[in-house]
């Protein structure tokens, strides 16, 4: 018997990449990018590079992401594994959204 896996993958522009990276890797290292070189909380994450190469190439997405980022529940953003939660994590992409104009 086979099963077959499918992933739930974003149905906005960008989305299969965005779940690659997945929603708190992007803010995680962005926060640390754009607004607190100290934030290191997506240091922990094993396949970084792999995800920061996707966040490199799809620069032109991030301001989409971030907008759908900011409108998802707190309760979903919860489910990580960089230890940040969901409120933390919505306040971190508005800021983010903001330095980048």
């Amino acid at each position: 018997m086979v099963t077959k896996f499918h992933r739930h993958t974003f149905s906005f522009e960008g989305g299969e990449q965005l779940t690659t990276i997945g929603a708190t890797f992007l803010v995680s290292y962005l926060y640390h990018r754009y607004i607190d070189s100290e934030h290191d909380n997506w240091t922990k994450i094993k396949t970084k590079e792999s995800r920061i190469s996707v966040i490199r190439r799809n620069e032109h997405h991030h301001k989409t992401w971030l907008r759908h980022i900011e409108n998802m529940k707190a309760a979903n953003l919860n489910r990580n594994t960089l230890g940040l939660h969901g409120p933390e994590i919505l306040e971190m992409t508005k800021a983010i959204k903001e330095c980048l104009g």
